[in-house]
């Protein structure tokens, strides 16, 4: 399974560190990456592979959150199959 992860908050020390590092205890692989800042705020948009993941993924979204909290950017994932049918129209 693939999933999209995507951040947004203002730009600031540890955001990519951070996100990647609790995809890492998760055992998720990012495929791809890409990232700007615009105007001071932080952007990212990230493809995942899930495959050897080691938990639910709800557990992995609630991680996430709360990471994105500790961090003050809001992060969310979706599962790919989600993200397609919702922007599908």
């Amino acid at each position: 399974m693939k999933a999209i992860l995507t951040v947004i908050g203002e730009d600031k020390v540890g955001i990519i560190s951070g996100v990647s590092t609790t995809l890492k205890e998760f055992d998720i692989n990012i495929l791809d990456v890409n990232q700007t800042i615009m105007q001071g705020f932080f952007t990212m948009m990230m493809i995942l592979d899930c495959e050897k993941m080691n938990a639910q993924f709800e557990d992995v979204h609630k991680a996430l959150t709360i990471k994105g909290l500790e961090l003050g950017v809001e992060v969310k994932i979706q599962r790919e199959e989600i993200f397609k049918s919702m922007h599908s129209l």
